[in-house]
């Protein structure tokens, strides 16, 4: 009878603890901003359903982003958006794998703000491109907050503005993630 309860709470320590290394949110947002300084009005979306997984033992990090889920004020720059410049229906996700360059730095147990790089590869509108950003990590009682700046070159990702409209959106886009992850239980 030791022996079982022993073993369960072995199993039980195991679990709990590759449970601790993980972290997770289905509810991230993305802002995404092309403005410029002849635009009529703001090129902003939010999207709101970002996922993310980060392996705090490893430092990988993970984001998944469904095209759609970009909401813009302007119905139509919505339409625009999705139909003529990143093509949602084919290119439905963009996906970034990368890790933190240096996970050793951050301390998951005490509470902080740490400052990490993070380095991997983004896939948008079928294009995988190397992207390299520094980011801020803030541990607050087991709930992990991620953000990051970083912007991105329209046409490295084959994204075409119309020269009709070419004056009006950036040609860099200026990214802002922010996520509240969690404990990811299994």
């Amino acid at each position: 009878m030791k022996k079982l309860i022993l073993a369960t709470i072995a199993l039980f320590l195991v679990a709990t603890g590759f449970a601790q290394d993980k972290y997770f949110t289905k509810n991230g947002t993305i802002t995404f901003d092309a403005t410029t300084s002849a635009s009529p009005e703001k090129v902003t979306a939010v999207n709101k359903s970002v996922a993310c997984v980060l392996d705090s033992k490893t430092g990988n990090i993970q984001f998944s982003v469904l095209m759609k889920g970009f909401e813009f004020e302007q119905a139509l720059m919505r339409e625009h958006f999705h139909e003529n410049y990143l093509e949602s229906e084919k290119f439905p996700k963009a996906i970034f794998k990368g890790q933190i360059s240096n996970p050793s730095m951050v301390n998951y147990s005490k509470n902080g703000t740490y400052e990490v790089n993070v380095k991997g590869q983004m896939l948008m509108h079928g294009e995988a491109k190397e992207l390299e950003t520094k980011g801020k990590l803030i541990v607050n009682n087991g709930k992990v907050s991620l953000s990051a700046n970083f912007s991105v070159v329209l046409t490295d990702y084959k994204v075409i503005v119309p020269r009709l409209v070419s004056d009006k959106v950036a040609k860099t886009a200026n990214i802002k993630v922010d996520c509240m992850l969690q404990i990811l239980s299994i």
